[in-house]
Formats: C-alpha cells, sequence, structure tokens
C-alpha cells in the first residue's frame, strides 16, 4: 500500500470502531471495506449514457481530482435479520440507515480535514438524497461508483454485492490525492447473473417494485415513503431494504 492508501483505510477502519463506542448510536457495523477509483476512469464518462446527462464527474466537484475515495460500512448480521419479514422495514434497519448516513457525513469531514493536514484537496459529497424526486435518479451514484472503484458487483436487486455482503451503506469522497485504484472484480457474485441459480431478492420484494427484468422505481420508492412516515421520530429513514435481507447475498459472497 502506498502511504496515502493506507492511512485512508486505517482511518475509515479506526473512526468507525470508535462511533460505535458513543452512548447514542445504537448500530453496529462490521469492518468497513475501501476501495479507489482513478477519478479519470472511463467508466464515470459511461454513467452519463447509463443515468442520465446530469449525472457528475469527479472533476466536476474538484478540478483536479485524481482519485476517488469509497467504502462500505457493513451492518452487523442482527440488524439484517431484524429486517427480514414483515410489511415495514424494522426499526432496527430504519435507524441503521439514518444514524450510518450520519456517519458517512462525519468521516468524509474528518477525512477530508486529516487529508488537507497531508497537502491534499477533498471533495465531501452527501450519503444520500442527491437525486431528481421527479425521475428518482441520482447526480452521483455511490452504487456506480462503488462498482468502478472495485467494491464489487451489482445484484439482481440493482445493489452492490461486496466481500461482506450487500446489507450496508456506500459512501466516497473526491480527492487529489493520487492513489492507486483498485482491481476490479472478475467474477459475478450475484448467483443469478453467475448461473441463474437464484432470483430470491425479487421473491422477497412483496411490492412487486422489483422483478426479473425489471425495477419500478416510483412503486420502489412510494414504499420507502411509507417507512419514513412511520419511522419520522428516527429522522429520514426512506428505506426499505426487504430486497436485501435473509438472502445468500446479504452478508457475504454466496
Amino acid at each position: 500500500m502506498s502511504g496515502v492508501e493506507d492511512f485512508v483505510l486505517d482511518f475509515i477502519v479506526e473512526f468507525v470502531s470508535e462511533y460505535m463506542r458513543r452512548k447514542d448510536i445504537h448500530t453496529e457495523w462490521r469492518k468497513p471495506l475501501v476501495a479507489f477509483a482513478n477519478a479519470k476512469d472511463s467508466m464515470f464518462l459511461d454513467l452519463k449514457r447509463i443515468i442520465g446527462s446530469s449525472h457528475a464527474l469527479p472533476t466536476d466537484f474538484l478540478e483536479d481530482a485524481k482519485t476517488v475515495i469509497c467504502y462500505f460500512l457493513p451492518f452487523k448480521e442482527w440488524i439484517v435479520k431484524s429486517n427480514i419479514g414483515g410489511e415495514y422495514a424494522s426499526k432496527e434497519w430504519a435507524l441503521a440507515y439514518v444514524e450510518t448516513n450520519r456517519l458517512i457525513i462525519e468521516i468524509n469531514e474528518a477525512l477530508a480535514r486529516e487529508l488537507e493536514r497531508m497537502g491534499f484537496k477533498s471533495a465531501v459529497l452527501p450519503p444520500t438524497h442527491n437525486f431528481d424526486e421527479e425521475k428518482l435518479i441520482s447526480d452521483w451514484s455511490h452504487r456506480h461508483v462503488a462498482y468502478i472503484a472495485g467494491l464489487g458487483t451489482f445484484g439482481l436487486n440493482r445493489m452492490i454485492i461486496t466481500e461482506s455482503g450487500c446489507c450496508g451503506r456506500i459512501g466516497s469522497l473526491v480527492t487529489n490525492a493520487e492513489i492507486k485504484p483498485t482491481e476490479k472484480p472478475e467474477t459475478e457474485y450475484c448467483l443469478y447473473k453467475r448461473d441463474g441459480s437464484c432470483v430470491k431478492c425479487v421473491e422477497k420484494c412483496t411490492f412487486n417494485a422489483l422483478k426479473l427484468d425489471s425495477f419500478d422505481r416510483h412503486k420502489c420508492y412510494n414504499v420507502c415513503l411509507k417507512n419514513a412516515e412511520k419511522y419520522e421520530d428516527l429522522g429520514l429513514a426512506d428505506v426499505c431494504g426487504k430486497c436485501l435481507c435473509g438472502i445468500p447475498c446479504s452478508l457475504k459472497i454466496p
């Protein structure tokens, strides 16, 4: 590892470990996964075609961007198990969503300060709610950025499957520190994409938003808004997660 690469990895892992010691935090995370993408990777340009012309490039946030730092914060198993079954997201899952979004903001701000002390500039990006509310298309898709950075591959449920599964949250940060890109996986982690042997995530979506050959993002978002209303006392919990929990890729590569 280069000095900066090693520092970033250790910083994120230690930050999460310390964060869980706070008395006002209920969520628990497994060890974070960290990956790096070349800010000039041609796949970022592809996102303007795949997602939409408004999708940003790393250089839109930082003119001399060299690296996109991307990390995955996997939930502990008990949080995942709590969200198996039932119509609404579990309270534990909803709270994990809210608390992890706050954690991502704090990681990014603290990491940016540390990188600045090392002589590098960074652009801090929000963990969510940076999307067009009519089209439901993001201007910066953390999942696609995670794919470009080599954190994992896309599952049938449109989520990124990492070495620690798909149940967790993704954060990213753009910097002008030059860090060697992470190698992308050579195989599909999704069982359906690998050999057609699993459609558990589709079966878990009882709202019919996720199907074998399509995804109704508006129907999905309406379910998320119902959960946000149910758990409004926790913060903004517009989340569901039923298609992630209790499936072979929830906690690991199947």
